[in-house]
């Protein structure tokens, strides 16, 4: 592996950053001030039509799309591991992935259109979405069953002469709340026959917010937040009937898009973190510098220079983990990548949590309060280790193929 960005990422990296400097991070207070929370928390704010605008103007849009997926014809052709670096400086301020229209869901729904979508999808869709003309969700997750085994999903997706009908409540779909959600993928049982091979029985399906028969009950809170304008909706789909042409790729092949989906977003996810983690660890240390308790700046007292140097320790080892598993990607493919895209699943996530959790300590009451970002920092980096799935299961995942190659051997 090489350690040094190509001549192409190092461009973007400098331009990126420049932008950020100049106009996302100052512009925050800004966003947050223009969301109107109270009456109408689920607007968008003016200033993030306007950064759009500009990001897209320098180019910088629609990053996220990976050289081998068709980047260069509906991105800017980047590898992944060019991307990492790019996904890092986002994480830096909770506003950035939606300015240069690299956030989530949108980038996973995107991959799957381009991956899997007919030609009437991506007209209809993925255009829209490439142009942030709209925005969508995925609903996956249900509140009645353990959503970490997807084999368990009761929702379906019955395919009836030429249609396809949708049952079943979905929760935690992000996005759904955003006043330019159109369209959302829902995933379902197409075969409910018992005996089917369980990996063969589900099916993703393109469903329009305005279909009769999809209704958003609730929106969620995460730590008391409701995480305007994006949100997290509680959804049912009561007799959705579709033409059988929203199923993406056909019926029967929801496992294989799924997977085909998750291994670039992880990358996405944990650079994010990653990036979360440095603006944690530089707020802590300009606090440690210039808050003075008992005499000292805190920065010398108790196990404060400890925690500064295992912050940075832990930040460049996952770091290091990441840019691997994204190479890996590029080079070998996702497959050969599954132990370490569930490595960095369960490190960037846990090392953003902890440097966080510290620079709140450092910050004391300014720490949980809205005046840094590090309280939304904390909450977004915990539900991280939830929202692709718990630890445990990344855990098994690279248990199971650590232990695999013993077993061979072992015969």
């Amino acid at each position: 592996m090489h350690f040094a960005f190509s001549d192409t990422a190092q461009s973007y990296i400098h331009r990126l950053q420049q932008f950020m400097d100049e106009h996302v991070i100052p512009a925050e207070s800004i966003y947050f001030s223009q969301l109107k929370r109270g009456e109408r928390p689920w607007t968008v704010p003016p200033i993030m039509v306007a950064l759009k605008a500009k990001a897209r103007a320098e180019g910088l849009w629609n990053l996220f799309l990976a050289k081998g997926d068709h980047g260069a014809e509906f991105g800017q052709g980047l590898s992944n591991a060019d991307y990492a670096p790019l996904a890092e400086i986002m994480g830096r301020s909770f506003i950035a992935p939606e300015v240069f229209n690299c956030n989530a869901p949108d980038t996973g729904n995107m991959e799957v259109l381009i991956k899997y979508g007919s030609a009437e999808q991506k007209q209809r869709w993925l255009q829209p979405l490439l142009n942030a003309e709209i925005r969508s969700a995925f609903c996956m997750t249900e509140p009645d069953v353990a959503s970490s085994d997807a084999t368990n999903m009761q929702a379906t997706a019955l395919v009836e002469g030429d249609e396809v009908v949708l049952n079943g409540v979905k929760w935690w779909s992000t996005g759904i709340g955003h006043p330019d959600c159109r369209v959302v993928i829902f995933m379902g049982l197409s075969d409910i026959s018992p005996t089917a091979p369980k990996h063969l029985r589900h099916s993703m399906v393109l469903v329009p917010m305005d279909t009769p028969g999809v209704k958003i009950e609730r929106m969620l809170s995460v730590f008391g937040d409701q995480d305007e304008p994006y949100g997290h909706g509680e959804v049912s789909f009561t007799n959705v009937r579709l033409p059988i042409s929203s199923i993406i790729a056909g019926a029967g092949r929801g496992f294989e898009i799924a997977q085909g989906r998750l291994g670039p977003g992880r990358i996405h996810h944990c650079m994010r973190a990653i990036g979360a983690a440095e603006r944690a660890l530089e707020l802590m240390c300009q606090r440690a510098l210039s808050r003075v308790a008992f005499g000292k700046p805190i920065a010398e007292l108790g196990g404060n220079p400890d925690i500064i140097a295992n912050a940075r320790i832990a930040i460049e080892q996952a770091r290091l983990l990441t840019l691997k598993a994204a190479w890996m990607i590029d080079t070998v493919g996702v497959k050969a990548a599954m132990s370490e895209i569930a490595q960095i699943k369960v490190v960037a996530p846990n090392v953003a949590q902890t440097v966080i959790d510290q620079a709140i300590q450092m910050h004391g009451g300014a720490g949980v309060g809205a005046d840094t970002p590090l309280a939304s920092m904390f909450a977004n980096a915990r539900i991280l280790r939830l929202a692709d799935g718990p630890d445990e299961v990344h855990r098994a995942m690279i248990a199971k193929l650590e232990l695999k190659q013993y077993k061979k051997s072992a015969h």
